[in-house]
């Protein structure tokens, strides 16, 4: 079957960081996961094909640098927030498209009842800069989302997705803090931390269809799939997919 080819451009002098090249997501399967046992006898979620997808779909952007987070601190009297890189690193990596001092939204581009406003406690919402170009061959895009199922708990990335097949630049990510854990947060994102999954996927038209189902013969339906076979949607639906 023919691959279609995901390519990531960069400044050569970062390829020597081989640590921080992008990476097929599988490669970073979190080790809860893979310790679980599944058996006949005691059904784990490491059972479930759908839910392993998430975790092997796609690739994987680290951080570029190590990033300092002051969040939702006082100071003088008034509450605010500080992002940067650490200069020992910057010096190192000096090239285009990497933070030299943060870069922010101001948290009214989203308006008052976003959940993100809240959650990120009505402050500033930062930006990591991403030294990639990420191309796509024609007619296809990428989602850009948190690692699925496997999201570092003290921010992530705002989703979005991007014609990456036309758009000829880096693709910067916007974070938020989490706020619901850490009301308050000091604290350094290391370099290398996964931040981002890509999954690309091909731009098609699609029109939705609603339509009624024989509730009876889909109980059965259910029913057989529920408890006559173990691994059944591995077994009968589920198709094995490659990322390299």
């Amino acid at each position: 079957m023919f691959e279609k080819i995901l390519t990531f451009k960069v400044e050569e002098e970062y390829l020597k960081r081989t640590e921080l090249l992008p990476e097929p997501i599988k490669l970073h399967i979190p080790d809860w996961f893979k310790k679980l046992k599944h058996t006949p006898e005691f059904k784990t979620i490491k059972g479930c094909m759908p839910f392993l997808d998430t975790l092997t779909t796609g690739y994987l952007l680290k951080t570029p640098l190590d990033y300092r987070i002051i969040h939702n601190h006082v100071k003088g009297g008034e509450r605010g927030s500080f992002f940067s890189t650490i200069l020992s690193e910057r010096k190192e990596l000096n090239f285009m498209n990497l933070n030299s001092n943060g870069q922010e939204h101001p948290y009214p581009q989203l308006g008052k009842e976003c959940p993100y406003v809240n959650k990120n406690k009505d402050l500033p919402f930062y930006k990591i800069l991403n030294p990639w170009i990420i191309k796509t061959p024609p007619g296809y895009s990428c989602l850009f989302v948190p690692p699925l199922n496997n999201t570092d708990d003290r921010f992530s990335i705002i989703p979005g997705i991007v014609d990456t097949d036309t758009f000829p630049t880096q693709i910067n990510f916007p974070f938020i803090i989490n706020g619901d854990k850490y009301p308050v947060l000091d604290t350094v994102i290391k370099m290398g931390t996964p931040y981002v999954q890509i999954i690309p996927f091909k731009r098609e038209r699609w029109k939705m269809k609603i339509e009624s189902d024989t509730v009876i013969e889909n109980a059965k339906e259910n029913f057989f799939l529920q408890f006559k076979i173990i691994n059944n949607y591995k077994e009968k639906f589920w198709n094995k997919k490659s990322w390299k």
